[in-house]
């Protein structure tokens, strides 16, 4: 009975997603990133209270950081602590990760996109895409294939009755 629960839970451990980056972008690869939170920030990813649609990862002097990510603080945060809900937070990744990363982001032109923010066990991860920009023809094929794929369940569920 206990992995049933946990099963069903799994999808509970998302804190935050970001749905424009796959539309926006063609995801090559993705990475497992740790973040270096301060403690009113893990409260707040706590009780939800984040956003990443609008971050983005810079890679600079061999350390990535995330950028435009908010995570609003709680009201009864600390007092003696000025939280800033816009920091810049690094990422923590192995260096062969971040190698290919890097050579990636400056060779062959790839950006790299903030994916869903969730919990794996107690620590808050980050799930981090090595993307390509689509054109506007592509986001369009992508809009085409969705709205076919959900005519097509619903013809099948139809059929079936």
């Amino acid at each position: 009975m206990a992995k049933k629960n946990a099963k069903n839970k799994a999808n509970s451990n998302t804190i935050a997603l970001n749905k424009k980056a796959r539309f926006e972008y063609f995801i090559e690869d993705d990475f497992e990133a740790g973040l270096e939170l301060q403690g009113w920030e893990v409260k707040a990813l706590r009780s939800g209270k984040a956003n990443i649609s609008e971050s983005y990862v810079l890679l600079k002097d061999g350390e990535a950081f995330l950028f435009g990510a908010t995570i609003t603080p709680l009201n009864v945060a600390s007092t003696h602590v000025v939280a800033d809900p816009q920091r810049t937070r690094k990422l923590l990744l192995k260096r062969r990760e971040l190698d290919t990363l890097l050579g990636k982001v400056n060779r062959d032109g790839f950006t790299v996109v903030a994916l869903s923010l969730y919990w794996k066990k107690s620590f808050a991860k980050l799930k981090i895409g090595l993307a390509k920009g689509k054109k506007l023809h592509d986001k369009r094929d992508t809009a085409k294939d969705r709205d076919w794929q959900r005519q097509k369940s619903r013809i099948m569920k139809h059929s079936a009755r």
